[in-house]
């Protein structure tokens, strides 16, 4: 990930205090308890009052909700409670996304394949059915929700007020739709919700990316595996990610070596991408390999309107002014470091740099 996002606080995350409260105060409490909206839900008021008016009045697009809250109940009344306190531990892993990015030893993010090995495969669908579709436009859309968490619409444009690059952050080759677009981005879930339960409406793990980021590349990999829970026997660690909304600076440094002189027939096997720092190496190595950027990276310097362009713009265009290639070396090494993302200067200048070295130029 070439830059962090500025998380920003909204109404919606009413809905993941909500989804808290169900699990923690319902559910982890169903024992010797009948299903009852009124005294289950007599300590969130708002929410008692949402699943009323859902029950009366908008069961179309909450069916799944109101099964899944007294289906899973059922479920937590025949577990023993070594199995809610892992189940605990579980949902807390799961839902600090952070930690589970930096693969820390005090969380346990576990899967809906994990839950099936250690509970069973019933109760682990009865969760998938249940958080899966927590984050379905039907469901937010609906009065008795929107009404109190507010619209993902305006969330996204005042995420866009605070996040203004303009570029999406998981390649830095791409736009994303800002403030002054009318359509916006889709959110990705970076942890996938099909694979993790607990955290679907969690806005920490809702990230907006390009849609080639999103639909072409990561679609629903998971960018923590190899995942295995080490609470589970045969278990292995997993791979460290990027955490999208970190307050950790750092810097993504590019290095390109070129293994051909002729520029007019540049393939990307004549391309070899290096990133840095090496402190951040496994976290690199993850991002490269979710969004496909080593390919992607290739492409573009090979590409007639990018690499290829580029060059053109050092041999023809600055020449004709009588200037040389190191001006405009020198010119582009400035706005790189003023503007890294415009006209994908933080890719131009190392491919660049990299045709320099080769004695591109030197005609």
């Amino acid at each position: 990930m070439l830059f962090p996002y500025t998380y920003i606080s909204y109404s919606m995350e009413n809905m993941q205090s909500y989804i808290d409260y169900i699990f923690n105060n319902v559910w982890c409490k169903a024992k010797n308890k009948k299903y009852d909206v009124n005294s289950l839900f007599k300590g969130n008021k708002e929410l008692k009052d949402i699943i009323i008016e859902l029950d009366t009045s908008e069961l179309k697009g909450a069916e799944f909700f109101l099964k899944g809250l007294q289906l899973i109940f059922e479920d937590f009344k025949s577990l023993k409670p070594a199995q809610i306190k892992l189940l605990k531990h579980w949902y807390q892993s799961n839902n600090n996304i952070e930690l589970c990015c930096l693969r820390d030893s005090s969380v346990s993010p576990v899967t809906y394949a994990d839950i099936s090995a250690a509970i069973s495969s019933e109760f682990s669908k009865h969760l998938k059915d249940f958080y899966k579709n927590l984050y379905s436009q039907d469901f937010l859309a609906l009065e008795s929700i929107k009404n109190r968490v507010g619209d993902i619409d305006e969330h996204y444009q005042r995420f866009m007020s605070i996040n203004k690059k303009g570029k999406c952050p998981f390649c830095g080759i791409n736009i994303m739709k800002g403030i002054y677009h009318t359509k916006r981005e889709a959110y990705d879930h970076y942890l996938p919700k099909d694979k993790y339960p607990f955290n679907s409406i969690n806005f920490y793990n809702l990230v907006p990316a390009c849609h080639e980021c999103n639909s072409s590349y990561k679609l629903s990999i998971n960018p923590l595996l190899p995942i295995k829970n080490p609470l589970i026997s045969g278990a292995s660690e997993g791979r460290k990610a990027f955490y999208p909304f970190s307050s950790n600076t750092y810097s993504i440094k590019i290095e390109m070596v070129l293994s051909t002189s002729n520029w007019n027939d540049i393939s990307p096997d004549d391309i070899q991408i290096n990133m840095k720092p090496n402190s951040l190496r496994e976290m690199i190595d993850t991002w490269l390999d979710v969004y496909g950027i080593d390919e992607r990276y290739k492409a573009k310097c090979c590409g007639e309107s990018d690499g290829k362009g580029w060059i053109v713009q050092v041999l023809d265009e600055w020449k004709h002014d009588g200037r040389e290639p190191d001006e405009f070396l020198k010119t582009l090494s400035r706005q790189t470091r003023n503007t890294p993302y415009c006209d994908d200067n933080f890719l131009k200048k190392p491919f660049l740099d990299a045709c320099q070295k080769r004695g591109l130029f030197e005609v």
